[in-house]
């Protein structure tokens, strides 16, 4: 596996390099980057603006589709984990919370669809991660499960949003995207 790098290789962007694109896509005034939970992931995205500008409608329209916050979240935790993106995982942590996981449930994704406490729906949507980021296909039981609870458009909002958070996942362990003060890495050391 490859070290992930301890020191950002992209930094956020800051001051004087913030031109008028990247403020009006951060929403900044004079080059003053807004401290957010996730400042660094868009102060470092930024850095392609006319990429960033594509990227965050479809980005913010995963986070606010039609699964419910608390799948969408085993499903991003998930994937953070196995990507190991401590960022991703640190943020949706937070997140998580907010949607109601526990800390237990939620260091309790780091193990994965085979911890005995998920219920059959939870190690279903833990299981669909793990086949995605191994295989980048269902298997015909977890399709045939998941089609039990859920609709075509969620059928392929899963597989659509997994594939989204390796894409950033790439993205923010390449360039070294560094957590923000306050935002909790990996339980136990990570993967």
């Amino acid at each position: 596996m490859t070290d992930r790098p301890s020191q950002p290789r992209l930094a956020p962007v800051s001051g004087a390099e913030v031109t008028d694109e990247m403020a009006e896509l951060l929403g900044t005034q004079g080059g003053v980057v807004a401290r957010t939970p996730a400042n660094n992931v868009f102060a470092t995205l930024v850095r392609h603006p006319g990429l960033y500008r594509k990227w965050l409608p479809f980005a913010g329209k995963l986070l606010a589709g039609k699964l419910s916050p608390r799948d969408r979240e085993l499903l991003i935790l998930r994937t953070g984990w196995n990507c190991r993106s401590e960022y991703e995982w640190g943020q949706h942590t937070l997140i998580a919370a907010v949607c109601g996981l526990s800390a237990e449930e939620i260091e309790r994704v780091a193990i994965g669809p085979d911890a005995p406490e998920w219920n059959a729906a939870d190690r279903t949507l833990l299981q669909a991660a793990d086949e995605l980021h191994a295989d980048a296909c269902l298997s015909d039981a977890t399709w045939a499960a998941l089609s039990d609870v859920y609709d075509e458009r969620l059928l392929l909002e899963i597989p659509m949003l997994v594939g989204h958070y390796h894409m950033l996942a790439f993205a923010l362990n390449s360039a070294g995207v560094q957590r923000e003060e306050g935002v909790p890495g990996f339980p136990g050391g990570g993967p």
